[in-house]
């Protein structure tokens, strides 16, 4: 599985919401390693609840994660070889345009800025998938999302088990079940080799801050919105809509 990285900087929180100043940094969070610096410092208090360090980077990083999965999965809609593909494609799509939504909803009301890019280390997941054909395509994609979404998904399970917020408890619970979904579209794949996932996900490589933090949004510039594109069918395909 190829996997090219570059580097990037740190991404801002702000907001409406009165935070510290170093509340407002943005720690590299994303794709495999955990470098806020307190997890449960409590960064505001919001009439949803109290909103951790560890709320605030998992709203980010879902925001992230859609930023570079729904194009992924655009791209399986268009070059996927075989039918198991391009419903894993559709799957991907549909579930990143609700949490997408989710996300732009409720960041407002918790004073968190939404990244605009994926991280660098996301954009060169995009890059392999959009240089690849045919079978290789469809046996990257397979595996790079599988590995992935299986290290977000215990991640999940440990926001919806500590978080007090009301709003980040709801993304967490729609989150559960749209990555569940797509664990279990791209197993369907035929693709995952299971040995190769388990040890990416076990034994990842250590990246620097650089590499895992999406790019700082310009100021003004407008929140990126993923819409399916037309034409794509949302029957059967979870959203987890709270």
């Amino acid at each position: 599985m190829r996997i090219s990285r570059t580097t990037a900087g740190t991404v801002l929180v702000g907001g409406a919401l009165s935070l510290t100043l170093a509340a407002l940094v943005y720690p590299g969070m994303l794709g495999i390693q955990n470098t806020s610096t307190n997890a449960a410092r409590v960064i505001a208090n919001t009439r949803y609840g109290p909103l951790t360090e560890a709320d605030r980077d998992f709203v980010v990083k879902v925001r992230s994660a859609g930023l570079w999965e729904f194009p992924s999965g655009e791209m399986a809609l268009q070059k996927g070889t075989t039918p198991a593909v391009r419903t894993a494609g559709q799957h991907l799509v549909i579930g990143h345009s609700a949490l997408d939504a989710t996300c732009r909803r409720i960041a407002p009301e918790l004073g968190i800025t939404l990244p605009n890019q994926p991280t660098p280390q996301q954009q060169g997941f995009v890059a392999t998938l959009k240089s690849d054909t045919g079978k290789q395509f469809d046996t990257d994609l397979a595996n790079i999302l599988r590995v992935t979404h299986g290290q977000i998904f215990p991640a999940i399970a440990k926001i919806r088990a500590t978080t007090t917020n009301t709003l980040v408890r709801r993304l967490a619970d729609q989150a559960n079940d749209i990555v569940l979904d797509h664990i279990t579209v791209l197993e369907r794949t035929g693709l995952v080799n299971f040995g190769q996932v388990d040890f990416q996900e076990t034994t990842p490589p250590k990246l620097s801050s650089g590499q895992v933090t999406p790019p700082v949004p310009q100021p003004g510039e407008p929140v990126v919105v993923l819409s399916p594109p037309p034409g794509v069918p949302t029957t059967g395909v979870p959203t987890g809509n709270p």
